[in-house]
């Protein structure tokens, strides 16, 4: 006799989470998980992993909230330790490592400014003291602010954000170079706006393009060594990053621009992540993982 198998009816895209428009909130820079509206998912019920990265050894940027929580609840629950880099935000950093922490793997947190080439270092050293190597390097932190016009965005503002969003790959990469081995993946966060630069984000968008191409070239530089380098291309993403930088009314309406109708959750990016930082991803390098809604990219 054969057992019947359960199945599960896959969920309409359409509808598996809410829809514009969202309740007017704004938040202060760099934006708290505690005080978003509808919450956020990070996989904290969803995601089951399958021990994918058992005893490898992740450092995360940004890992404290959005797709940085995502990505470090999923690299856990597949068997990885991770290290949580984040600026300030200390409260959602903690919940961070509370999850991996429940997922029986060890979890570090550090707090400070990733435009400081001597934090990026101590990052790194950090990782090879308490995890003794390095396997994984999520390049994701970020900074944007929407303006309205080219004269309002001040020199200060052009510098921060470069300074925050491309800056620290090339400080970690350098700094954790001589103790990636072969099988070692880096992955960088771009953004679907290095494709459709929109004209309220021209700092932000020209700095996901930096990335783009960075990945690409340090890509080819690093095949010989066996390390493969990729990056992720969200599209709009609900994430405290969302209300604390941009408009009251284009918070309301994020993400209805997209094919799908709707802003994606950090949880339907971590499973890209977890492609690249894998086996499973072993002939890619050099290569953009999508996950838009739907957003054109040609």
């Amino acid at each position: 006799m054969i057992a019947e198998k359960t199945s599960k009816t896959a969920q309409n895209p359409l509808e598996k989470y809410p829809k514009p428009p969202f309740e007017e909130q704004e938040q202060q820079l760099p934006g708290r998980e505690s005080d978003l509206n509808p919450k956020a998912d990070h996989g904290e019920k969803s995601y089951k992993g399958s021990g994918k990265l058992t005893g490898r050894k992740a450092i995360i940027t940004g890992g404290d909230s959005g797709i940085g929580r995502a990505v470090a609840i999923a690299f856990a629950r597949e068997g990885a330790d991770v290290l949580i880099s984040y600026l300030n935000e200390h409260d959602d950093a903690k919940e961070t490592a509370k999850y991996v922490e429940e997922a029986g793997r060890k979890a570090l947190t550090i707090a400070g400014d990733i435009s400081d080439e001597n934090h990026c270092k101590e990052i790194i050293e950090r990782a090879v003291k308490e995890f003794g190597q390095i396997d994984i390097l999520v390049n994701n932190a970020a900074f944007q602010m929407e303006r309205e016009s080219l004269q309002e965005i001040s020199t200060e503002e052009w510098d921060r954000t470069f300074k925050v969003n491309i800056y620290p790959m090339f400080y970690l990469c350098k700094a954790a170079e001589k103790y990636l081995k072969p099988g070692s993946t880096i992955i960088n966060t771009t953004s679907v706006n290095a494709y459709k630069a929109p004209p309220k984000l021209i700092p932000y968008s020209a700095t996901k393009a930096a990335i783009q191409n960075f990945t690409v070239s340090l890509a080819q530089l690093w095949a010989e060594k066996g390390i493969r380098v990729n990056c992720v291309a969200p599209g709009p993403i609900w994430t405290p990053l969302i209300p604390s930088t941009m408009g009251t009314e284009h918070v309301k309406s994020f993400g209805e621009s997209v094919p799908l109708k709707r802003a994606g959750q950090p949880a339907e990016l971590a499973p890209a992540y977890v492609l690249l930082a894998s086996e499973d991803s072993s002939y890619m390098t050099g290569s953009t993982v999508q996950v838009t809604g739907g957003y054109p990219t040609i």
